[in-house]
């Protein structure tokens, strides 16, 4: 019983939570009540669930001595001795063939080739990329527009490039906003959590979160106002939603700054009540001047 407890915390599934964003295609492009669109997100949320599990697994047997440092880190199961380093591996290599072989079974090729990019970028960034400041958070803000690609592919709905877009520019602020937690942690042990943290410092990380999350508001202030987008849902009133953008994007701050609480961004969204109505409110307003 303990063993299967540790190999579900080895594959994270509180983390599928990141791969709604394969329902962003479905959402954007006014298909959200479509039986067949729903059930194709849902195949490539499933799929990159298991694609995410598998690097999970990889990611915590390379880091697992820097994860016996780190505060919080060090009670992975890996970490803590509870499971081989050997178990992890060959359960890594199991999800992620099985991420690229489920796609083929409905004849989804290019959804497929979607789950192998998303495998081979990780794996760099698991064994070399993830050293190097800025691409690191870059590779991670990607790895999120692969799963909105994913999305896509599934339901042969076409991305807008706004899309595209702000879910780079809103992922990138996320990530960064989790290394203002690992130059946290730096201060105040004396030791760097990554490699790279010492390439950070808070002033240059609120820099980072000032201009990514600016231009991610000012992007999607842009993409309601579009023509393109008003003519497609037939409502000039989308901009109104940007109220809960605007709100969201400071209460994080807030949360981050303030708090110092960003270490963990889906366990901030899960557990502040603050977030979850924004995020709620955003999308009700979304889905009535869309769909009403």
């Amino acid at each position: 019983m303990n063993k299967t407890v540790n190999v579900i915390r080895i594959i994270r599934p509180q983390q599928w939570v990141k791969n709604l964003f394969v329902f962003m295609p479905l959402v954007f492009g006014g298909n959200l009540f479509s039986p067949m669109g729903v059930a194709c997100s849902l195949l490539a949320f499933v799929t990159f669930s298991m694609a995410a599990s598998s690097i999970y697994c990889l990611n915590d047997v390379i880091d697992v001595e820097a994860d016996r440092r780190h505060p919080d880190k060090c009670r992975r199961p890996i970490a803590a001795g509870l499971v081989s380093q050997r178990f992890a591996i060959v359960l890594a290599c199991v999800l992620g063939m099985m991420s690229m072989a489920l796609p083929l079974c409905f004849a989804k090729v290019v959804l497929a080739e979607v789950m192998m990019s998303y495998l081979v970028l990780n794996v760099a960034y698991c064994l070399r990329l993830k050293q190097y400041a800025i691409l690191d958070v870059c590779i991670v803000a990607f790895g999120f527009v692969l799963r909105v690609v994913a999305g896509g592919a599934a339901t042969d709905i076409e991305l807008s490039r706004w899309l595209v877009m702000m879910t780079f520019l809103l992922t990138l602020f996320l990530a960064f906003a989790k290394r203002r937690d690992d130059v946290l942690i730096m201060n105040v042990t004396g030791e760097a959590p990554r490699r790279n943290t010492n390439r950070y410092n808070l002033t240059f990380v609120n820099q980072a979160l000032t201009i990514t999350g600016s231009v991610m508001l000012v992007c999607y202030l842009m993409y309601t106002m579009s023509p393109e987008v008003i003519s497609r849902f037939h409502s000039p009133n989308l901009y109104m939603t940007t109220f809960f953008v605007i709100l969201g994007l400071l209460r994080y701050i807030q949360l981050a700054v303030v708090d110092e609480k960003s270490g963990d961004p889906t366990g901030l969204v899960m557990h502040d009540r603050f977030v979850q109505l924004v995020v709620a409110g955003w999308f009700i307003t979304f889905i009535i001047i869309i769909y009403a």
